[in-house]
């Protein structure tokens, strides 16, 4: 499966390049940059999380979250709360506001994926996305 996977490998990096443009069009100036709408979606979808939650849940440090987090709470997309468990390591959690714009990001893009033509039963889709998981929980593991 090594040729195989490879070119299943390729094609996804170039995907991913192409969705992340089609998004950023599809949102313009009224949404955050990537990194930060993906960031208001975990929380969406996780609940609050402290930013050493979120860095390692995404592989990155706590620093990088931390630049995301500071503007989006100064937009007021997200709070910090305090956290019975950690003093130190507030809580991130969105704000009603962010709520309201994890939504209408969700609806826009339903709404323009749902009006794609994909050469593929849905049957065909899911099975798609089952090795796409598989080969994300791979790489999750230690390579090597």
């Amino acid at each position: 499966s090594g040729p195989a996977l490879a070119v299943l490998i390729e094609e996804t990096v170039t995907l991913s390049r192409r969705l992340h443009a089609a998004v950023e069009e599809l949102h313009g100036g009224e949404a955050p940059s990537g990194g930060r709408r993906a960031l208001l979606r975990d929380l969406a979808r996780l609940g609050p999380q402290t930013v050493p939650q979120l860095a390692r849940s995404r592989s990155v440090t706590r620093q990088h979250v931390q630049a995301l987090v500071n503007p989006l709470a100064k937009a007021g997309y997200v709070e910090l709360l305090a956290n019975p468990a950690h003093r130190r390591s507030p809580l991130v959690d969105l704000t009603q506001r962010g709520r309201e714009l994890v939504s209408g990001m969700d609806r826009r893009e339903s709404e323009a994926f749902s009006a794609l033509e994909v050469a593929a039963p849905g049957a065909e889709l899911r099975r798609a996305a089952e090795v796409l998981r598989s080969l994300r929980e791979s790489l999750e593991s230690p390579l090597g």
